[in-house]
């Protein structure tokens, strides 16, 4: 695995799909997976386009019960293309002989190639060479150039090439009995000899969506025109051509497709605008040129490399951001969509969006933050939705869901199947209200890094004034205690859902949604104070804010509940510590792999509700997400002591109680112990790095890459070894160097400045652009100073 390519050296049957995940190819717009043109779904490929924010609802049965649940649509295939030699079945490498095989994503040009020589039964060889883009700078646009060689034989070669509208969504089988039609065909036809086009509509949403395709053959250097055989289907249309081939000569048959939906702005009809799309298109050498230059411009703000050695780590890391970028690209900024759980790779989870966004957006907000705030304003127009949720709660403010689609409302469905047992766990994971503290999150580190006061101004003023209303009103005042409380709530866990034994789902005081809580209403507070007066006066007004309520979220952030045992553990909820322990020696003795204890416990006929057990951090994501010193200053206003030897002990009785179900677990792990443990943190990182391309746990990447864990390994490695830390106007520097990391060196926007920033052992150098807007205040250690444009700073750590 050389520095920028991820390549396959076999052609692996049982690992084709979790291939077909990592060597998705997309660019904001849309995504199409690595599966082979000739391919159809079923064992061992599954072909999926996905196109952002495009989603269908449909209802079925789950547990016994009516439901409706909204999904990402796999749209139709336009990558299809297969080809026969003479009379023989169409290409099947499952029924040839593999000579040589070589598949390769390469990260730097945005671009899949794969390089095949295999024998039919007749003992014809033949070499077969392809190269795909989905391009990066025409976002509707994509291109697939295969070339055929007759090695060992001469005759007649047929080439299908077809725009395939049969498709479903089959790649996750979690909701049996389902509708998994999300598409009809409307309209379609072949156009010309070389041209086809097909229009689909979503059955429920309603989204029309477009594709056309051109493919053009050339033998031997020449334009080829055969006469062209036409499939037409309602729901497939495509082209059967023929052509003579001698021994030793090539056939290169050259496809470009274009996508539109009526989602799209800036088009009458999308019909129309893919078909010219196609027909004006360059041709596929000079699409893919185009399209490199700009995977260029990108991988220029993505500036990141370490110390020689790490060959294979810088690889995975440029994977990451390759995966990121391909969701959430500069062409992302015209749509109105998030970054799901998956990114556009799968259809785990449906394609909705999560918590998982905080982990993205950390990194896009020091290389793009532009895309940043397009993702932010997802989330404020869908502020009504929230509020309205909020209501039918009894609480005032914004209550986002914990799974979110295209119009805002809670998608998390009532069950989800447990595949030991074959039947349902209830999910009530709809209680996580965290997700209010994890957007207020998103939008302050965005205001943080980027000193954005419009967006401050236009929205996210607004969205934290909601979101600290929310906490507000869900907090209850303890007149015994003199403290404000937090119940009926999940945290981050998600194994325990209630108390053992109780029919209501709901625990007391998590202490993770309560110390965010607090920060929330703070930043609220801080937002209002950083408003200029009119616009303050504005959102009083609108909002119907008054000096009581605001008084009210100071009285709160003061006086919030935060329950601790022992020598000074925060309990993950009220009565944790009556929980009883499990013997997890036993369990993995007997089960092996336990990171899914819900599963295994359900199986047994008993509930992780019993034990002192997590799934993910809970308690742990407060050191994830604050430095000592912000924490510190939390504790410090609600009246509690904190200091370094409580988080210490925290982290080490919380581990010991981790399941680690979940990619995002290692993340967080790996962050939070390099404040104690370079070593064991460096080795959780290298865990957390491979935890799509080892598929760690064990047919997951299938369905999608996990996008939050991939983001997180990159701004652990920014962020967290590179000890920086956007605060109170100056970006801090306090760097944490593994052992086996000597150097690290990136670039990355702050407050418009881009900054070139290497740090060593025992040294760090910031050096500005020389045309930054103005100077940015740096501090390391104790000391600040201003660094001004083409400025540099070099000194000891």
């Amino acid at each position: 695995m050389p520095g920028w390519t991820l390549s396959y050296d076999r052609f692996d049957p049982d690992q084709e799909k979790r291939r077909e995940a990592l060597c998705t190819l997309g660019n904001g717009y849309f995504a199409t997976r690595g599966a082979a043109p000739e391919a159809t779904a079923d064992d061992v490929h599954y072909p999926g386009t996905y196109l952002a924010g495009v989603y269908n609802r449909v209802e079925t049965v789950v547990d016994g019960y009516l439901t409706e649940y909204e999904t990402l649509v796999n749209a139709p295939n336009w990558l299809s293309l297969s080809f026969r030699i003479e009379d023989a079945e169409w290409i099947d490498l499952r029924g040839m002989a593999i000579l040589s095989y070589r598949q390769e994503l390469h990260l730097q040009h945005g671009m899949l190639s794969r390089a095949v020589r295999f024998e039919d039964a007749q003992g014809r060889r033949t070499r077969l060479t392809e190269r795909r883009f989905v391009h990066m700078g025409c976002p509707h646009l994509a291109g697939l150039e295969t070339v055929i060689l007759a090695e060992n034989w001469a005759g007649r070669i047929d080439i299908r090439s077809a725009i395939d509208g049969t498709v479903a969504n089959k790649l996750v089988e979690n909701q049996p009995g389902a509708e998994t039609r999300h598409v009809v065909p409307i309209d379609g036809e072949a156009l010309s000899n070389d041209v086809v086009w097909l229009k689909v509509r979503t059955s429920q949403s309603r989204i029309e969506i477009d594709v056309a395709a051109r493919t053009r053959m050339e033998a031997e250097g020449n334009r080829h025109q055969p006469e062209c055989h036409e499939i037409t289907h309602p729901d497939y249309i495509g082209h059967v051509r023929s052509a003579e081939l001698a021994e030793g000569a090539t056939l290169v048959v050259d496809k470009v497709a274009a996508i539109y939906t009526s989602c799209d702005p800036a088009i009458s009809e999308g019909g129309l605008a893919a078909r010219q799309a196609v027909m004006e298109a360059p041709n596929f050498a000079d699409l893919l040129a185009s399209h490199i230059t700009h995977w260029g411009h990108l991988w220029r703000r993505c500036g990141l490399s370490l110390a020689d050695g790490h060959v294979e780590t810088e690889c995975i890391l440029r994977l990451h951001i390759f995966h990121v970028l391909q969701t959430a690209s500069p062409n992302t900024r015209s749509r109105d969509v998030a970054a799901p759980s998956r990114g556009w790779t799968g259809e785990a989870y449906h394609g909705h969006i999560f918590w998982d966004e905080l982990f993205v957006l950390a990194y896009l907000n020091r290389h793009f933050p532009d895309v940043s705030r397009s993702l932010l304003l997802y989330r404020y127009r869908r502020l009504d939705a929230a509020r309205r949720d909020a209501r039918r709660w009894g609480y005032k403010g914004a209550m986002f869901p914990w799974q979110s689609g295209s119009d805002g409302r809670e998608e998390t469905p009532p069950a989800y199947a447990n595949p030991r047992t074959g039947g349902w766990i209830r999910d009530d994971t709809r209680l996580e209200r965290h997700i209010d503290g994890a957007v207020a999150y998103n939008v302050w580190q965005y205001y943080e890094v980027t000193g954005d006061l419009d967006f401050l101004n236009d929205y996210g003023a607004e969205i934290l004034i909601d979101i600290a209303r929310f906490w507000s009103s869900i907090a209850t005042y303890n007149e015994e205690l003199a403290r404000y409380e937090i119940h009926g709530v999940m945290g981050p866990d998600e194994f325990h859902t209630g108390y053992p034994g109780a029919e209501t789902p709901g625990l007391s005081n998590n202490t993770y949604t309560n110390v965010l809580a607090v920060w929330s209403l703070c930043r609220a507070l801080d937002a209002l104070n950083r408003l200029p007066t009119w616009r303050r006066e504005e959102l009083s007004e609108q909002l119907n804010l008054h000096p009581d309520e605001i008084q009210r979220w100071e009285d709160v952030s003061r006086r919030m509940r935060i329950v601790s045992f022992g020598d000074g553990i925060l309990a993950q909820f009220e009565g944790y510590e009556r929980l009883e322990e499990l013997d997890w020696d036993a369990y993995r003795e007997r089960y092996g792999d336990i990171e899914r204890l819900d599963y295994i416990l359900d199986a047994e006929g008993d509930t992780p509700n019993r034990y002192k057990l997590s799934k993910q951090p809970d308690v742990l994501m407060l050191f994830y997400l604050f430095s000592n010193e912000e924490l510190s200053e939390l504790f410090e206003r609600l009246g509690y002591a904190f200091d370094r030897e409580m988080m210490r002990r925290n982290i080490d009785y919380y581990l010991q109680r981790s399941s680690r179900g979940s990619t995002l677990s290692r993340v967080v792990y790996a962050w939070i112990v390099a404040r104690i443990d370079l070593s064991r943190s460096w080795t959780w990182f290298n865990e957390a790095l491979r935890s799509d391309v080892d598929d760690i746990q064990g047919g997951t990447t299938p369905d999608g890459v996990h996008l939050g864990a991939m983001s997180g390994t990159v701004d652990l490695m920014e962020r967290c070894y590179g000890g920086i830390e956007a605060r109170g106007d100056t970006l801090r520097f306090d760097p944490h160097l593994p052992d086996e990391l000597p150097r690290l060196s990136m670039r990355l926007l702050y407050r418009r400045c881009w900054l070139d920033i290497t740090v060593t052992r025992d040294r760090l150098c910031i050096h500005a652009a020389e045309d930054a807007p103005a100077e940015v205040k740096i501090r390391v250690g104790q000391r600040v100073e201003r660094l001004i444009p083409g400025g540099r700073i070099d000194t000891s750590w």
